[in-house]
């Protein structure tokens, strides 16, 4: 099995950055794909991104394409999601998963979860 330990969440104000982090434990951490969900207040959880093993090939959500990046570094059994240009929409509960799927985009195509860390952006 895979442990996740998210971390790196916080306050920021709208249109700044923040860099959260996912530690993994185990030995099999490059043969999964790796994904950030998220989970605001009220709402269902929703699929954010996902990188796959080698981290080569990543995907996004309509509504973060081009503000975050995915990434990861298979050394450290660590994935990032890097967010630029945050809204206020944006504050949420973001989650590490992992997959043995391909390019999974729903929760149920994800085998472990990690407890996630609060992002929290102001006006």
């Amino acid at each position: 099995q895979v442990q996740l330990v998210e971390s790196g969440g916080g306050l920021v104000q709208a249109g700044g950055s923040l860099r959260v982090s996912c530690a993994a434990s185990g030995r099999t951490f490059s043969s999964y794909t790796m994904g950030w969900f998220r989970q605001a207040p009220g709402k269902e959880r929703e699929f954010v991104a996902g990188i796959r093993r080698s981290g080569a090939t990543t995907y996004y959500a309509d509504s973060v394409q081009g503000r975050f990046t995915i990434s990861r570094d298979n050394a450290k059994n660590t994935v990032f999601l890097q967010m630029n240009s945050l809204k206020p929409e944006d504050t949420a509960v973001y989650y590490c998963a992992a997959s043995t799927n391909w390019s999974p985009k729903y929760g149920y195509e994800y085998d472990y979860w990690g407890r996630g860390t609060q992002v929290t952006v102001s006006s």
